[in-house]
């Protein structure tokens, strides 16, 4: 019988916030394999942020997805059957090949992915995108060392949360940003985050900034920009550094933002601000992906997963990004 394929396509371009008809389910059959490929079955799909800008038919670091392609993100899961010598039937493998059950690659951009004590799906969160980001985002970007003051917005987030682990393992002292109190209760509680603010609740973040950060902020991961990263920029301490890795507030605004307003901040403390992508780092994944493994197999890094069953579901999984629903990283369990 025939292999049937199951994928996520954009319908529809969304204007200001994202919903489920701008995507629509359609199956296909799953072709022969001609040599040199591969078929993979993906067990777990990643849904980020930054997949709201690639549903734009605007110009940006990567093309847009045009209307009726299946949607980009990366999928985790067994070779099924391959024709290309470096891979093998039962070979786990990660690749950036869409939201669909079923790929077909020619091998090139595949992670394989050795067998180790922590579930595959971490090579979607904490071993993968999510990790290597905050990884390189916070020592390369941010030159975060020890005794600095660290500020992490979205830090109950996939990036932020390991964000703010590594500054800690660095000697930092390190204050979360993020949107209720279970998240707070679980960067400081579990995660050792020294403090943490609710931003839904705060009446004035930077004077609870000041009182978590008497001498200042050195380092701070941005995000998710707008007035969170307003709040920040005040105090700044001498030579600080900030790493823009997201502006999530802004991905479904209709509306222009009116900033930058608070740069002369950045003149007053020969501050460094910096937009950065992890994939300029591919040279250096190496470099880390050892201490990061290290890290969460000793415990150092401890991560959560948000897991929502069927691929039908991805767009509800993606939309509850932007509602705050995750804690940790998103998955879409397939299969």
């Amino acid at each position: 019988m025939a292999t049937i394929n199951q994928k996520i396509v954009l319908a529809s371009r969304p204007v200001g916030m994202v919903s489920e008809s701008n995507f629509r389910l359609v199956e296909e059959e799953v072709r022969e394999l001609n040599e040199g490929e591969v078929l993979f079955r993906a067990q777990y799909l990643s849904v980020d942020p930054y997949m709201r800008g690639r549903m734009n038919d605007t110009k940006s670091y990567a093309d847009p997805v045009g209307i009726g392609e299946v949607m980009t993100g990366e999928i985790i899961g067994p070779v099924e059957s391959s024709k290309n010598p470096r891979y093998k039937e039962g070979d786990i493998v990660a690749g950036r090949v869409g939201w669909q059950k079923y790929a077909i690659s020619d091998g090139k951009g595949l992670r394989k992915i050795k067998p180790s004590s922590v579930p595959i799906s971490t090579s979607l969160g904490v071993l993968g995108m999510p990790g290597l980001t905050a990884y390189f985002g916070l020592l390369d970007v941010c030159q975060a060392k020890e005794g600095d003051t660290v500020v992490v917005s979205g830090a109950a987030g996939a990036v932020g949360s390991v964000v703010g682990q590594i500054a800690k393992i660095k000697g930092c002292r390190v204050v979360g940003i993020a949107g209720s109190d279970d998240k707070l209760n679980w960067i400081t509680e579990e995660l050792g985050f020294d403090a943490g603010i609710n931003y839904k609740t705060s009446e004035n973040i930077t004077e609870e900034l000041k009182n978590h950060c008497p001498q200042g902020v050195n380092c701070y991961f941005d995000n998710v920009g707008g007035p969170i990263t307003d709040a920040v920029f005040p105090l700044l301490a001498l030579n600080s550094h900030i790493a823009i890795c997201g502006q999530i507030s802004m991905y479904n605004s209709e509306k222009g933002e009116k900033g930058p307003r608070l740069l002369w901040n950045l003149i007053v403390k020969r501050a460094t601000i910096q937009g950065f992508l992890v994939f300029d780092y591919f040279d250096r994944f190496s470099e880390a992906m050892p201490e990061l493994t290290e890290w969460v197999a000793s415990g150092k890094i401890k991560y959560r997963e948000n897991v929502i069953d069927g691929l039908e579901n991805a767009p509800r999984a993606f939309i509850g990004l932007f509602k705050g629903e995750n804690t940790g990283k998103q998955l879409v369990r397939i299969s």
